[in-house]
């Protein structure tokens, strides 16, 4: 019924930026929040940074001064933008965003992932 399809990651050197997108389409009423996750080998999930619909976010701490989650209900598009990238910060990032469905479901939702690697 949803579908979440992420883009923007790849390989950059430290220091340096990139912009994630998440688009959010099929059968949506309303999108309650939305959030980037990421995750390596070994460990747990964990959570980046979220948006609510009333726009109240949340940061990991240790992103706060760097990234910057943000969201356009229009294109229902969901972004991280990415500056002062650090080798911790390699990782497959995921897109989740709570959805009202036109049938009045709500669920979590995840999309596939898209990897960011901070290398020189």
């Amino acid at each position: 019924q949803v579908q979440l399809v992420e883009s923007g990651g790849g390989l950059v050197q430290p220091g340096g930026s990139l912009r994630l997108s998440c688009v959010v389409s099929g059968r949506i009423r309303v999108i309650n929040a939305a959030g980037w996750y990421r995750q390596v080998p070994g460990k747990q999930r964990e959570l980046v940074a979220e948006i609510t619909r009333t726009n109240s976010i949340n940061y990991a701490d240790s992103v706060k001064g760097r990234f910057t989650i943000s969201r356009d209900d229009a294109m229902n598009t969901v972004y991280l933008d990415m500056n002062g990238l650090k080798p911790e910060d390699t990782a497959v990032y995921s897109c989740n965003a709570r959805v009202t469905t036109t049938s009045y479901y709500s669920t979590d939702y995840w999309g596939r992932g898209t990897r960011v690697t901070v290398s020189s």
